[in-house]
């Protein structure tokens, strides 16, 4: 049986534990990471229509995406986020938050009317799940999903109207149960996609025909 990070560093639970409540940044970070490769245990390891899934480098900047599955013949892009703890709140009978969906740095994004924009945002179209982890909520490895076109937009002033609807807000609510646009699972969400792409793909050939 293999070493456990407890082993190879030498330290027990409990030393993890207070190095980890110590440092707050430390645990968001972890959290993040094993949220990561529990969106992959829980939602896409054995499961029918997935073929394939991968976890590419984080400094491979080329590579978008915190997973990408492959659903049914077809490559889907997934980012993986956190709720940020302050905003969480109980009300009756659910949990409402807010989640962190921006990038870990900024970086100039290229918009299609030649506009440059140094920024944290994500783009519109850039990915195509949002798996929003609540574990935050009340320690149980939950996950909200929805879809990026249907993700709220930025609304900072600076930024042009064009740009705004490229970009996507640093903070997304979301619910437990889940309210529109996320639900408690992914599936039918990757259906509806595929759906999307094979009536576009008829749109476009009979297109092409009259033409």
């Amino acid at each position: 049986m293999a070493d456990t990070i407890l082993q190879r560093w030498d330290i027990t639970p409990e030393e993890l534990t207070i190095a980890i409540d110590e440092n707050p940044s430390l645990r968001g970070m972890l959290i993040g990471y094993v949220a990561e490769y529990k969106l992959r245990s829980l939602w896409f390891m054995n499961r029918e229509g997935i073929s394939q899934f991968v976890k590419h480098d984080d400094h491979n900047r080329k590579k978008k995406g915190d997973l990408v599955i492959t659903y049914r013949g077809r490559e889907f892009i997934i980012e993986s986020k956190s709720l940020q703890t302050n905003s969480i709140k109980k009300e009756e009978n659910r949990f409402v938050g807010k989640a962190q969906c921006d990038a870990s740095d900024r970086r100039t994004v290229t918009f299609s009317d030649g506009s440059k924009l140094e920024t944290t945002c994500l783009l519109a179209g850039d990915f195509d799940l949002l798996a929003v982890n609540l574990f935050a909520f009340d320690n149980t490895w939950r996950f909200a999903f929805a879809k990026n076109c249907d993700l709220p937009r930025s609304t900072f002033r600076r930024y042009t109207s064009k740009q705004r609807k490229k970009l996507l807000a640093s903070l997304v609510p979301v619910t437990w149960p889940p309210e529109a646009p996320f639900r408690e699972e992914p599936f039918s969400l990757l259906d509806e996609l595929l759906a999307s792409s094979s009536s576009s793909g008829s749109s476009q050939k009979r297109s092409s025909r009259k033409r």
